[in-house]
């Protein structure tokens, strides 16, 4: 009896999302839809608006170096080059480059009025890394839950420094975490099954991605928008100086409210292991590896679900002319520069060994980085495995052929290179 009820919940929490090809909008999604296209016209990508509505909105005007206002016209270009974007797209990434121009504004000023943040070491981090949808976030969950260890809540991370209006009070003791809270919302009302595939509530433990954005860098806006002039620019562009940038948020967090061990993650640094290791020395660097194409089926799905929101029109060419591609001149990247990082301070990671025993990993992490793990942090991290565990909230299907009519060995095709050098198990046939 008891198996048969097990059975029964397994069954009934398994979500397969059989209109990715021919969306059918909710009313919610066609209210939303509707509301960003009338609001078209205000939406103008120009980096003059944009930082012109930073300085209204903060009230402050140095932005510091000034190298950024290239990368910031390159961003505006490509998103106006993305034809197919919908309405909602672009109004999303105006209103997220207004909010990375103030929060840019935001640090320059704390950093001005208290330079000794730029004194603060950022002592031996842990920083993940990992191909996207392979178990970082998961991996830098775990670690979070060891209260030792600084890690980027969500709310946090869109909103480094409080604006004046989000200073605690005794009637709202976080207006950061309460405005990232309606956000969060918002999204599950809008798209509930992304929710499940990407989390983003207020005490999820972000990428450190969202620093690197205050640079106006990073490969954030191409999960966003289709921007290929942005992903040939940044990727012939030596990337020392956002990383420079996402330290000195890190110095300006750690002011504000300390300690100083970090804990960070990024899939983003496979692709960029000299420039964060020239940043990060004394690092513990964790790379998780799984097997491409069972992250990139992840990505195909999340996208063309997405899409009934962010793009005009629904075509699964997009994705599989993009995404696959750009996994692999990621890994090409990890496999050509993975052995500038000193060997006694990196893990490499294997999905089919975390999903199987995660515990011997975890404690060779804790070895590398030289942390006690006492009884009582296994304790934790245990307790947060349990509570998080995979398909918690729901599993989705993934269906390569029949969703994008495509097999799994022809995806892995140009992939061997990664394989030789990984000994990464095949996921997906």
């Amino acid at each position: 009896m008891g198996t048969a009820a097990q059975e029964k919940a397994a069954r009934s929490n398994i979500i397969d999302i059989t209109d990715l090809h021919a969306p059918v909008l909710t009313e919610v999604q066609k209210q939303v839809r509707a509301a960003a296209e009338a609001a078209g016209d205000q939406i103008v990508l120009q980096p003059d608006v944009i930082l012109g509505a930073a300085q209204a909105q903060t009230g402050l005007a140095d932005f510091g170096p000034a190298d950024f206002r290239e990368r910031l016209a390159v961003w505006c270009q490509a998103i106006d080059e993305d034809e197919n974007a919908s309405a909602v797209t672009r109004a999303n990434l105006f209103q997220m480059m207004i909010r990375l121009a103030s929060t840019r504004l935001r640090i320059e000023d704390i950093v001005k009025r208290h330079p000794e943040i730029l004194d603060i070491a950022i002592e031996r981090p842990i920083i993940v890394a990992g191909l996207p949808r392979s178990g970082t976030t998961h991996l830098l969950g775990l670690l979070s839950a060891d209260k030792r260890l600084r890690s980027l809540p969500w709310w946090e991370a869109i909103a480094p420094v409080p604006a004046p209006d989000e200073e605690p009070s005794t009637q709202a003791p976080n207006p950061r975490w309460t405005k990232a809270e309606e956000g969060w919302r918002g999204m599950e009302a809008v798209l509930p099954y992304m929710a499940i595939m990407h989390e983003f509530s207020p005490d999820h433990i972000s990428e450190d991605i969202e620093l690197q954005a205050v640079d106006f860098s990073s490969y954030l806006i191409e999960w966003l928008a289709l921007v290929p002039r942005w992903r040939d620019y940044y990727l012939s562009h030596d990337q020392s100086g956002t990383y420079a940038y996402l330290k000195k948020c890190l110095q300006v967090l750690t002011f504000l409210k300390g300690p100083n061990r970090w804990v960070i993650k990024c899939p983003q640094h496979m692709e960029q292991l000299p420039a964060l290791y020239r940043t990060f020395p004394d690092a513990t660097f964790v790379l998780t590896h799984r097997d491409p194409v069972g992250s990139i089926r992840s990505q195909l799905t999340m996208y063309t679900y997405a899409a009934r929101m962010l793009r005009k029109s629904v075509d699964i060419a997009e994705p599989l002319g993009y995404w696959p591609d750009r996994y692999e001149k990621l890994l090409r990247a990890c496999v050509r520069d993975r052995d500038v990082l000193p060997p006694e301070q990196t893990i490499d990671v294997y999905f089919h060994d975390w999903i199987r025993n995660p515990d011997p990993i975890v404690k060779e992490i804790y070895r590398i980085a030289d942390i006690p793990l006492t009884d009582a942090v296994l304790a934790d991290l245990h307790a947060y495995l349990e509570e998080h565990g995979e398909q918690k909230k729901g599993k989705i299907v993934y269906d390569l052929e029949r969703d994008f009519r495509v097999t799994g060995e022809e995806l892995r095709g140009p992939f061997a290179f990664y394989f030789d050098r990984f000994p990464v198990e095949i996921e997906v046939r």
